[in-house]
Formats: structure tokens, sequence, C-alpha cells
């Protein structure tokens, strides 16, 4: 038997940009495009009255944000945000929690974005993860918050997974990624390193060299090795701090 196909509204300001979805979205029967708006405002009355399984969302638009859209709805739709390069509405942390794509759109990535949504949509139903509205109340709360106190990341069948920042032992970076170490599991993650030390709590994380930080609750032991210091954490991995790194360790240590 034909399954029904996914149906989906496209949200963006942009005439270009909605007809950029609508000719990539050519093609793919699994999914139809059954409503479009051009602002926030009509955004909310067109989702809970149309209620489509999925809705291609602009992150800044007249009236309402697309925030503030998933905020106002009723009904519980997959989204997919899209923003551009220098939209400052959202940053790395919250796009992180959320699906979305850069504009200008290209057709590769969006064919990318496309499979995992489908992957989500028809192929893991049954299967149970934070919905789009949860991640965007988390977004919307972490605005306000200081400290972050948990995380939404994608696992590397990306799968969303939420993350408690008191599980991480460590993060380590590489250019414009970080991996997280949470027990035995990691999780790569495209926020700077630089991003994540200004929004984790120095009481309990502490930078030890430039490419990584650990959480001081899951220190085990620590071991002195010529001006520098060795640490062993709960999830039995070791790292060796920097000079510099280890002399502020020992202001703790001692």
């Amino acid at each position: 038997m034909k399954t029904q196909p996914i149906r989906a509204v496209i949200v963006e300001d942009e005439p270009l940009a909605r007809q950029t979805i609508k000719d990539f979205v050519k093609g793919e029967d699994w999914l139809k495009v059954i409503g479009e708006a051009a602002d926030g405002d009509r955004a909310v009355t067109l989702i809970d009255d149309l209620r489509p399984d999925l809705v291609f969302l602009d992150v800044r638009m007249p009236g309402l944000t697309g925030l503030q859209v998933l905020e106002n709805i009723k009904h519980n739709p997959e989204v997919v945000f899209t923003t551009a390069y220098d939209d400052h509405a959202v940053t790395a942390f919250e796009l992180e929690a959320l699906d979305y794509i850069l504009k200008p759109f290209g057709r590769e990535r969006f064919r990318q974005m496309l499979t995992r949504v489908k992957l989500r949509l028809i192929d893991s139903r049954g299967q149970t993860e934070p919905s789009a509205r949860e991640r965007a109340q988390h977004v919307l709360d972490a605005k306000t918050a200081g400290h972050l106190l948990r995380l939404f990341v994608r696992d590397r069948h990306g799968r969303v997974v939420h993350v408690r920042v008191g599980e991480i032992t460590r993060l380590v970076g590489a250019d414009d990624y970080v991996e997280l170490h949470v027990s035995n599991s990691s999780y790569l993650v495209k926020v700077t390193l630089n991003e994540f030390e200004e929004r984790l709590d120095p009481k309990h994380f502490r930078r030890i060299h430039r490419s990584a930080i650990v959480n001081l609750e899951h220190v085990v032991s620590c071991k002195p090795i010529d001006r520098r210091l060795r640490l062993k954490l709960t999830d039995g991995s070791e790292v060796i701090a920097s000079r510099n790194g280890s002399r502020n360790l020992r202001d703790l240590f001692v």
C-alpha cells in the first residue's frame, strides 16, 4: 500500500527563497508542499489550520520570528529552519539544537537535509526524540539563562540527543568543531571551543590547554609530569594540561 506523502509548509519572507525550496522539493515523491506564508503571524494561522508534518521556517521575518512562531503554534510539526550566514538572530548553540539550512541554498546541501528529515519522519516512525517545539523552547530559555545547563546534539545517525552539561567529562576542539565526551559516547558539535568556554560555568569547567576543557567534577586524579599535570577522568581517559593550564589547576588541587 502506498504511503501518504509528507505534507510541508514553507514560511519565508523572500519570494526567491520560497521558489528555491519548491524547486528543490520537486521530484521528491514522498514530500508535498501544501501551503506558504511570508510572515510569522500568518505562519501561526496557516500551520494550525493545515497541520503539516514539516515546516520550512525562516528564522528572521516580519512580525514573529521563527522561534516565536514555534512558541505560538498549537500544532507540533517537524521543523527545518532557514537562516543566512550573517543572521545573528540565533547563535551556533541554538542552531545545533535545531534543524537548519543556510541561505543561499545549495542543491546538494538541501538534498542532504531532506535525507535526514526523511529518515526521521518516515524511516524512524515509532522512535522518540525531543520535538522541534521542545528544542525551540530550550533555545528561548537559553537566551535568558547564564551558563549552559543542557544541550541538544546529534549522534552519528543524525538523531537528536539530550545531554546534561554536568555529564560532559571533557571537550576537545578542532577548528570550528568541538567533540563532546559524555561517559562512553562522543558527539561532534559545530561550535568553537571559545564559544563553549564563554557559556560554561568556570566553577566546574576549566580550559587546560588550547584545545581542551575538562569538567572538574569528573577529575579522578592528578599526577605531576615535569611542569605539567596529567589528569585522569571518570571515563578512564587521561589528558595532559599545558604549563599554563597546570598552573591554574594547581591552585584548585592544593
